[in-house]
Parts: C-alpha cells; sequence; structure tokens
C-alpha cells in the first residue's frame, strides 16, 4: 500500500528479489499507482486497500503509507491473515500501538516494521563489537540525526500531518535501544519550534532528548529537519557511545569516503544509505526490505520483532509529553 517515493522502491526490490513477486498495488491515486504498476509489470492496481484484502491473491503486504496512516491498515492485513512489513514508526498513538499489536498476534500473522538502521554497516559493526563484550557495559550515548530543511518543506508533502521524532527519531531510539541492549526507563525532552511555521510547515523544528536507560545507561538524542539546505548531505548523521572499557564514534555524513566539488558547491554522495548500483539498489535502507523476504520465506524471527516496533513507538510518545509539559516522563512498555 503506498505508490510514492519509498512504495516504488519497495516494488523495484520485490521485482528483482527471487523469492518475491509483486501482486498487486494499491494507492488512493490511481494515476500514480498506474504508473508504478506499469514500470514493474504489477497486473492489479486498487485505490481501497479494503477491496485489496478481499480480492487480491497474496501472502503478505507491504505499508508504505505516511507515519500517521498505518494502524487502520495494519490491522485490516492482520483480518484478513496477511503477513506485513511496515514503514516506520509502527504508530503514532498509544492507542494504535496497542490495536495493532493485539490485531497481529490475534492472527497469528508475522510482523516487522522497516527501522533499517539496524543494517547500517557501521551501527551494525558497533552492535557486533559491543556484543562480544570487549568494551563491557554501555554506559553512554550521543545520536544526533537530523535532515535538511528540504525534507520537511519539500520531500514530504505530509510533514505537517508527521513529526522529526517520527521521521528520523524513531530510528535514533532503536538504534539506542538495539546498542544499549537496554529499554529507557525515563525521558526528559525540550524542543524548538517556529522556523517551519515561518515557512507554512506546522511541525515542530527540532528536539533534544535525555533518555535514562533500565539498567543505567544514560543518552542523549537530537533530531531536527532545519539543517540548511545547502548541507553537503541530506542527512547529519553523528554518533559515539562510551563503555566500560572503551567507545565507538561514527560519522556517517561526513564519512570522508567520497565527495564531489563544483564552482557552486560540495556534496557529499549517500553510499551508505539508498544508493545504486548498475542500476540495482544496494544501500542498508534496501536490505532491511530484504531481509524481512528472506525471513518471511525462512522462517526465522525477524531482525525487528514487533516489541522493538512497539517499545519504540511508546518511548517516542512519552518524549512528546515531556516536550509538552516540561518534566520528565516514565516510559511504558509492552
Amino acid at each position: 500500500m503506498g505508490a510514492g517515493i519509498w512504495g516504488e522502491t519497495h516494488a523495484s526490490i520485490y521485482n528483482e528479489h527471487v523469492l518475491a513477486e509483486v501482486a498487486a498495488i494499491c494507492d488512493t491515486d490511481k494515476e500514480k499507482a498506474q504508473r508504478v504498476a506499469d514500470k514493474y509489470g504489477i497486473k492489479e492496481v486498487y485505490t481501497d486497500y479494503h477491496e485489496l484484502f478481499q480480492k487480491a491473491d497474496f501472502d503478505a503486504a507491504a505499508i508504505v503509507t505516511p507515519d500517521h496512516l498505518h494502524a487502520d491498515i495494519a490491522i485490516a492485513c492482520a483480518n484478513s491473515k496477511r503477513h506485513m512489513l511496515i514503514e516506520k514508526p509502527l504508530a503514532t498513538s498509544k492507542e494504535d500501538v496497542y490495536r495493532m499489536v493485539e490485531a497481529i498476534r490475534r492472527n497469528h500473522v508475522r510482523a516487522m516494521v522497516d527501522l533499517h538502521n539496524r543494517w547500517s554497516p557501521p551501527f551494525n559493526t558497533a552492535k557486533q563489537e559491543i556484543s562480544s563484550g570487549k568494551l563491557g557495559r554501555p554506559v553512554s550515548a550521543y545520536y544526533r540525526l537530523n535532515d535538511i530543511r528540504w525534507v520537511a518543506t519539500d520531500m514530504l508533502p505530509w510533514a505537517s500531518k508527521s513529526s522529526i521524532l517520527w521521521f528520523l527519531g524513531s530510528h535514533s531510539l532503536d538504534t539506542l535501544r538495539w546498542l544499549m541492549d537496554d529499554e529507557p526507563q525515563e525521558v526528559y525532552s525540550v524542543s524548538h519550534e517556529g522556523i517551519l511555521k515561518a515557512e507554512g510547515v506546522d511541525t515542530t523544528d527540532m528536539y533534544m532528548t535525555t533518555i535514562r536507560f533500565r539498567k543505567g545507561g544514560i543518552a542523549q538524542m537530537e533530531n531536527g529537519w532545519i539543517t540548511p539546505n545547502a548541507n553537503s548531505c541530506i542527512n547529519d548523521i553523528k554518533f559515539s557511545i562510551l563503555c566500560e572499557k572503551g567507545k565507538i564514534d561514527i560519522d556517517a555524513s561526513s564519512h570522508n569516503m567520497i565527495q564531489m566539488t563544483t564552482d557552486e558547491k560540495v556534496t557529499t554522495p549517500d553510499i551508505l544509505v539508498r544508493n545504486n548500483v548498475f542500476s540495482k539498489c544496494r544501500g542498508f535502507a534496501y536490505e532491511s526490505i530484504r531481509s524481512f523476504i528472506d525471513q518471511l520465506s525462512s522462517g526465522e524471527e525477524f531482525h525487528v520483532s514487533l516489541e522493538d516496533a512497539a517499545n519504540t513507538s511508546l518511548a517516542i510518545l512519552s518524549i512528546f509529553e515531556s516536550a509538552e509539559t516540561g518534566l520528565p516522563v516514565k516510559v511504558e512498555t509492552l
């Protein structure tokens, strides 16, 4: 479901995967859906997901709709006994998180949320090093994951209906939970707004969040989408984690692997997240989608569990509450 930029990405990956075949596509904009269908040889086009679940013959669905439109589609998918890959976040309200988890569990279907930073080579390497025990227990971490302003003003027509916490913060929070191997216990957050609202986008500019984990670790998380458009990379990604016996530092935006310069600007091309090699999708944001197909086919556990996705959304909802109240907030988990 969803025939936008990322929906087409899903179609492309399924189209080239030996274990997948795209049976149908659904979008409320039939012309947009038909364009993707024609490009990838998809035979059936729908504009209503209820009709899709009733008539189409398929095993699993990819839910690639804006952040706030996941819940009802996912529940209908579960009730139709289909498995699903849901783009992050799982849901944007506590009620929807629990409704979705209940429906997925009750219908005994499998679900994965595309929190793809776990497939990022530097972050996955960090996870391996921490899990080996060589560095000792994680003590503190800092994660800055920002976007340039263009993402909110031009790339996402629905930015005002979402938040940078859902768009990037879900990746940040899941990565911190994963690397710390722990759940947040309490969060305290402050926010800034006004820059994007002055440009007609009714959303908060950025959040700075302090997280205290249950085992004693602490972290600082920065998420914003007001980085200047002339930044050499769309993303601004800096990460560090301090453990008892060592530390790891990651710079995934100014990575010094390739840089292109003209008289007008300097660009750091994306060669990690979503790039192409010989016209094929080659980047870690694509590997998570391939992994869903592989794990669904093999029966192995997904690398992002339903509980991971639910607890990430619940923690972010606590961050919203803290930023609104100015107070620390306890974090609820499944």
